[in-house]
């Protein structure tokens, strides 16, 4: 690391909480901390005072849950849009933070931080294009073509792309709010606990559990590499930790695919290399990005 590197901050900012760092990148983080996510008063004010403590950042990146304004040209840009977060709908996350610390903000989703990262620095750093997708609290990707981050009049939502349901298993109506049995509300931590009363990781290694999660997630794999033949599909989240969901994926994939795709299910599906700081290393890209 070169002495004369910019000092940057990063924020991943969770439902949950708020992971924030100082450093000179990924590789080089000199302070990090931890806080509980609670109202954005409390919870903005406690991120301005740990970066005050810090003079001399170059620029600040947030990675950030959603929904939220990523489009500079709009007069919302760095809100926290429509959130089920109570209090945190029209937070102005990024505005508040540029205001009271005077520094140049990158801001993001959460998701698309981390696929950044894992795109530039981490699993897929060999890849033309690829997906990072979180498969936790929520269901959500990120998608990076040549370096970048792709997105149109939003984000991406692949947690609310439908999958093709296993012929038995009709039962579940799902647990999405919006979508019902969309893939966030089949697969996602909740949508689990909702079905069989406990995490997928806690549920014997026999139960059919297992193979119906690793199903959906298969398929959601599948029409990824059919609609935008990624190098490198990356899965990452709290549901990815349930021993053996990883392989099974991989198998059930691999057995769906017909042997259509030019990659196998195998070269392309890939663990994360930069958890559990995939969100917080994409939250300093995105504040270099901005040098």
């Amino acid at each position: 690391m070169p002495a004369d590197a910019p000092l940057l901050g990063a924020i991943e900012a969770g439902g949950t909480k708020f992971v924030l760092g100082v450093g000179h990148g990924p590789e080089a983080i000199l302070e990090q901390v931890q806080i509980a996510t609670r109202d954005p008063e409390t919870t903005l004010a406690e991120t301005i005072a740990f970066f005050r403590q810090h003079p001399g950042l170059a620029a600040i990146g947030i990675g950030s849950f959603g929904p939220l304004e990523r489009d500079r040209s709009q007069a919302k840009w760095g809100h926290i849009l429509a959130t089920p977060k109570p209090g945190w709908s029209d937070c102005d996350l990024a505005g508040a933070i540029a205001r009271a610390l005077d520094v140049p903000i990158g801001f993001d989703t959460d998701v698309n931080a981390a696929a950044l990262a894992e795109a530039r620095l981490g699993a897929a750093r060999d890849a033309k294009v690829s997906v990072y997708v979180t498969i936790g609290t929520g269901i959500g990707g990120g998608v990076i073509a040549d370096g970048r981050i792709v997105g149109g009049t939003g984000h991406p939502e692949l947690g609310h792309m439908r999958p093709r349901r296993a012929p038995d298993d009709r039962d579940f109506a799902g647990h999405c709010p919006f979508h019902g049995d969309c893939l966030e509300g089949l697969a996602s931590g909740p949508a689990i606990i909702a079905r069989w009363g406990q995490s997928l990781s806690h549920l014997a290694p026999e139960h059919e559990a297992h193979g119906i999660i690793a199903g959906y997630l298969a398929e959601m794999c599948n029409s990824l590499r059919a609609a935008l033949a990624p190098d490198a599909i990356v899965l990452g989240g709290g549901v990815m930790g349930t021993p053996g969901l990883f392989d099974r994926i991989i198998a059930q994939a691999a057995a769906c695919d017909g042997g259509y795709f030019a990659l196998s299910a195998e070269k392309v599906i890939r663990r994360p290399a930069l958890a559990p700081i995939s969100g917080l290393a994409g939250a300093f890209q995105l504040a270099a990005d901005l040098l």
